[in-house]
Parts: C-alpha cells; sequence; structure tokens
C-alpha cells in the first residue's frame, strides 16, 4: 500500500463508507465534481479499497448494518495503523455522539450526524483534506532537511534561515570569531554548537559561558579561573572557562551583559591569547576559538558607551543574524510537527497533528519567545491534551488578532502568499517550474508576487550554495 504522500494525482480521492446505497448515492452525487469517489457497503470492501486505492479521505459509518456492531470503528484502527494521514469523517447517528468521541481519540478526524446537509459536510471534508495538505508538505520538507542540510538539529527552510546556514557553512573552515545576533529564544546557542561540531574543533570542548547569569563579581572566576588563596573562599586553584575550552570553542552567551573591566580583559585575550587566573602572574597561552551571542544591539550600545568599539570589532568579524520565528512562514509548522513528533513519542501519546484553529492561531501569534517558546507550548499541550489533534485551547495563544476580525479576502491572501512561498522554496526561484506547480500561469505568478512584494532573487541566490 502507498502512502498519501507518495501519491501524485489530479484529484483528491474520497472513499465513502456506508451499508444505505441512498446516502452513498447522495455523496457520491454531491461530490464527483470536485473529487474521485469510491463506494463500498461492507468491511472487506472498504479495506480492499483501502489498501488497493488508497484515499485521502473516508466518510465512514460507525455501524455499518442494521445489528449495531461497531464495524466503523474496527476499519477507523485498520487505517489508523496503515496510513495516519488518510483522513476519516465518521457519519453516525442522534444516539452515536458518545462513540463518535470515542472514534476522535482512536485517530478519526471529525465526526457528522445525520441527516447530512451536504454544504456543511464539504465544509469539514475541505478543512481535514487542506490539514492533511500541510501535513504532507512538513513531512516532506522535513526530510529533505535530514537528507539535504548539514546542520541536522537546526530545523528551517525558509529564505532567512538559508542565509543562515549559508554563512554557518563560510565559517566552518576558519577560526575567526562570529557573533550572533538574535532575539531570546531564536536558537543562537544551536547554531555555535553547530559550527562547532561541524569544524575542526569536532573534538574538542565546546565550552558554554551566559555571561548575563553568572554575578559580576564571580564571572572574571569563571571566565579566567584563580589561584588557591587568590580571595576569601579561593580554598583551591580552578582553571577557568577559557583555559578548559583550550582547543576547542568557548561560546560566549549574551556577551553585551560584560562589565567595561572584562570588556577590557576579553580584549587584551582575543589579541594576545593569553590568560592570567586571578591571583595568578604567569601568562597562560589558550588557543580557543571564540563564538558569541547577543540579543542587545552593540552598536547602541556602543553610542551610549556601554560596550567598547575596539571589544565590537574583534567579535563581529563574522555576524549571524537569527530571525524571529514570527518571520520565518512555513517553518513554524514545520518545527511545530517536529515537536509534535518528539513529545508525542516521549510522552506515548498517539497525537497526529493540529486541528485547523491551532494551525492558524500559530501562523498569526507573534511568538515573543520565538522557537523555544513554540516547543514549551507544544511540549505541554502534548501533555495536556486527551485528544488526537492538538486545538488552539490545547495551545493557550493570546491571539492578538481574532479568527472573527479576518475577513475572507486576507484568508485567502494568506493562503495564495504561502504556496507561493512554498512552491518558491522548492524551485530555488525558477518562476516556469513553480507556476506549473501551483497550476497558473506565469504571467499570473509575477502578477501575485507583485502583489505580496516577494522578490524571486531571494529564492534564487540560494541555488549556488545547495
Amino acid at each position: 500500500m502507498k502512502k498519501i504522500n507518495e501519491l501524485k494525482r489530479d484529484k483528491n480521492v474520497i472513499l465513502v463508507v456506508d451499508d444505505e446505497e441512498g446516502i452513498r448515492s447522495q455523496l457520491k452525487w454531491a461530490l464527483r465534481s470536485e473529487y474521485d469517489i469510491l463506494e463500498a457497503s461492507d468491511v472487506e470492501d472498504s479495506l480492499k479499497l483501502i489498501k488497493n486505492d488508497t484515499p485521502n479521505l473516508v466518510t465512514l459509518d460507525i455501524t455499518l448494518s442494521s445489528n449495531g456492531k461497531l464495524d466503523g470503528i474496527n476499519i477507523l484502527k485498520k487505517i489508523v495503523e496503515l496510513d495516519s494521514k488518510i483522513k476519516v469523517i465518521m457519519i453516525t447517528g442522534h444516539d452515536d455522539k458518545e462513540i463518535a468521541l470515542k472514534a476522535i481519540l482512536l485517530g478519526a478526524y471529525d465526526y457528522y450526524q445525520k441527516p447530512i446537509n451536504i454544504d456543511e459536510l464539504k465544509i469539514i471534508i475541505k478543512r481535514a483534506l487542506y490539514i492533511q495538505h500541510l501535513e504532507i508538505e512538513n513531512e516532506l520538507l522535513s526530510r529533505r532537511l535530514q537528507e539535504e542540510k548539514q546542520f541536522e538539529d537546526i530545523i528551517g527552510d525558509s529564505p532567512q534561515m538559508l542565509e543562515v546556514y549559508d554563512v554557518m557553512k563560510k565559517v566552518l573552515s576558519t577560526d575567526v570569531p562570529v557573533l550572533i545576533y538574535g532575539e531570546s529564544g531564536t536558537g543562537k546557542e544551536l547554531v555555535a554548537r553547530a559550527i562547532h561540531y561541524q569544524s575542526s574543533h569536532r573534538d574538542k570542548p565546546f565550552i558554554p559561558i551566559n555571561c548575563g547569569a553568572i554575578p559580576e563579581n564571580l564571572l572574571e572566576s569563571e571566565l579566567f579561573g584563580h589561584e588557591k588563596g587568590a580571595f576569601t573562599g579561593a580554598y583551591y586553584h580552578k582553571k577557568g572557562k577559557f583555559e578548559l575550552a583550550h582547543e576547542g570553542t568557548a561560546f560566549l552567551d549574551e556577551i553585551g551583559e560584560l562589565s567595561p573591566a572584562l570588556q577590557v580583559k576579553l580584549l587584551r585575550f582575543l589579541q594576545e591569547k593569553e590568560i592570567e587566573r586571578i591571583g595568578g602572574k604567569e601568562p597562560i597561552h589558550v588557543d580557543v576559538r571564540i563564538l558569541a551571542a547577543t540579543n542587545k544591539n552593540l552598536e547602541k550600545e556602543i553610542e551610549t558607551q556601554n560596550f567598547r568599539t575596539d571589544l565590537y570589532y574583534r567579535l563581529s568579524v563574522i555576524t549571524i543574524n537569527m530571525p524571529p520565528l514570527r518571520e520565518r512562514g512555513d517553518d513554524i509548522l514545520l518545527l511545530a510537527n517536529c515537536f509534535l513528533n518528539k513529545y508525542s513519542k516521549e510522552y506515548g501519546k498517539k497525537i497526529i497533528g493540529f486541528d485547523a484553529l491551532a494551525i492558524k492561531r500559530m501562523e498569526h501569534y507573534k511568538w515573543p519567545g520565538n522557537v523555544r517558546e513554540l516547543e514549551n507550548k507544544i511540549k505541554r499541550a502534548v501533555i495536556m491534551t486527551k485528544k488526537s489533534l492538538i486545538t488552539a485551547e490545547d495551545l493557550d495563544l493570546n491571539e492578538e488578532r481574532h479568527e472573527n476580525k479576518e475577513s475572507l479576502i486576507e484568508i485567502v491572501d494568506d493562503i495564495q502568499k504561502k504556496y507561493i512561498n512554498m512552491a518558491l522554496t522548492r524551485t530555488r526561484g525558477n518562476i516556469s517550474k513553480a507556476a506549473r506547480e501551483l497550476g497558473i500561469s506565469r504571467v499570473t505568478l509575477y502578477d501575485l508576487l507583485n502583489k505580496f512584494n516577494l522578490e524571486v532573487s531571494e529564492y534564487r541566490k540560494h541555488n549556488l550554495h545547495q
């Protein structure tokens, strides 16, 4: 049986499973203009069609027969086992609500009570297929990132992250200092670790130092070490972080928090490659690469005389700007699915994805805590939910722009921009290929690029580095 994401079709395929011929005929005639329709009236035929034709979506009667057996539940379990991306909508009677909710926990996408209102059911079907499309896109992107991307712990395929990878690749073969800019939670330490473990220093120590988390009176000892008796409480000699990182990498996080006195000592170390422990008399040669990070604008800190100009130029030979999550487009859902898979396995939960409103909330939320906040929200949701889909309520996001205030035009624009961005990313800015993939003309695509202020050059310039 081929999985959904391995199939290429002109139309989505819907399997209608119901023992009432009238309902099968009603759904077939109502849906056949938009979808390819398959029909089955019992367990055996439905499972055969599922295995041979792999429908995108199944409308599934819970009972299937007048004897009251829950054959639909058995079929649902088999579908989830074969391919959890197949969306299943349970068709129920008025007395089956409790059973329908059980089906949701087992992996069904949704349920719908008879009598069937075709217009309402069509909306549910469209929403289910949209979520399925997003799940498949994210899985394919995740696979491609694992196959192609050098920095496996950093997830993202947006143009902004491709810029980051380009700079990272260029600094691997050098020992120059690198200054990493970015808001809290954007992954600055992940970048520093990736640079270290892909460089010639990979077998040597990686020593992180958070300059903002250690009290100023202790930080000098942490960085440079001290001799026994150098001050009250110095009962033994201690190597500092720079010594411990000899021949490896020292990562100075929150470098903007260094006091003026320590800035002078760090500058001297960078110039001479020597340190002196507190209370020591002999200089100690240390060969260590320095990577630093900050969420402050150091140029403004220089203007206010809070940071030394000469130290800034020593540290910022190469700079990397980590984009905030709110500017990374489809990376949000890619990261969300990666965290969902991680924590679903860790906590033994069978969660197959996010519902439509949860996806929309994640896309429009500002993410002040960036990737770290997203990971924590997903982790909490996995722990707390009792459902097979994470809901907007599970994520507990304080949405600034409420769902009801967004117009249909805005929703359509958001969707168009999303798919254009995905197509251009996949085709490396090839207009002809992207237009074919989107099913539109080149002229239409150019019009949309102008409408959304998208620059093709932003996608093309990464082609040489792939």
